[in-house]
């Protein structure tokens, strides 16, 4: 675990700060503060999660309770039987609880990402995917047409804008397209209004 591996790190840079070594005492007091600890700990919590994300055992949960009202009538009725099918017919149950389950049961919550271009060539270098949801907030970038290849790049990205928090677009970046708008052969004008 990642607790583990800062207690291992700690202990070693406990040596070196005897010795002196320059900025160690530094390294050591930020790896041993509070703030990082718990990041740490949130870190592996969601790596935890990710690990285990709940599914349903059943996308029909309101299938399922038909079949046990249907069995527990052929079963001898106590009245332990009597209480559990009156639950079972329950409109709260039936029709709140296990409607509401079925319902987010079958939907999947993973993004999905639009299909790739068909006409990427064999030779290109590596392509990213972006998606960012600007909700009218600026990109927090410029973009230009680069003089010798004519694409139209990134031309900055601007501390502590959505760019810039999204860790997704740098400075040289090459747009090909642009919310499913291909960009080759259109000015930077033009692909800032589909922006």
């Amino acid at each position: 675990s990642w607790a583990h591996v800062l207690t291992l790190v700690l202990q070693e840079l406990s040596l070196l700060c005897k010795r002196d070594v320059n900025g160690v005492g530094m390294l050591y007091d930020l790896l041993r503060s509070r703030w990082l600890q718990a990041l740490l700990k949130i870190y592996e919590c969601l790596q935890h999660y990710l690990g285990k994300r709940p599914a349903p055992v059943t996308l029909q949960a309101r299938a399922l309770n038909r079949e046990v009202i249907e069995l527990l009538r052929e079963a001898p009725q106590s009245g332990e039987i009597k209480e559990l099918r009156r639950l079972l017919h329950s409109p709260h149950l039936k029709a709140a609880l296990l409607s509401a389950h079925d319902t987010v049961a079958q939907k999947d919550f993973e993004p999905t990402l639009p299909p790739l271009p068909d006409n990427i060539p064999e030779n290109e270098e590596a392509m990213r995917i972006v998606c960012l949801v600007k909700n009218n907030q600026p990109l927090g970038a410029t973009i230009k047409r680069h003089e010798i290849t004519g694409d139209i790049t990134v031309a900055r990205v601007i501390h502590g804008g959505l760019a810039d928090r999204s860790g997704l677009l740098y400075a040289g970046d090459k747009l090909v397209e642009v919310n499913g708008v291909p960009v080759e052969g259109l000015e930077p004008e033009q692909v800032i209004n589909i922006l």
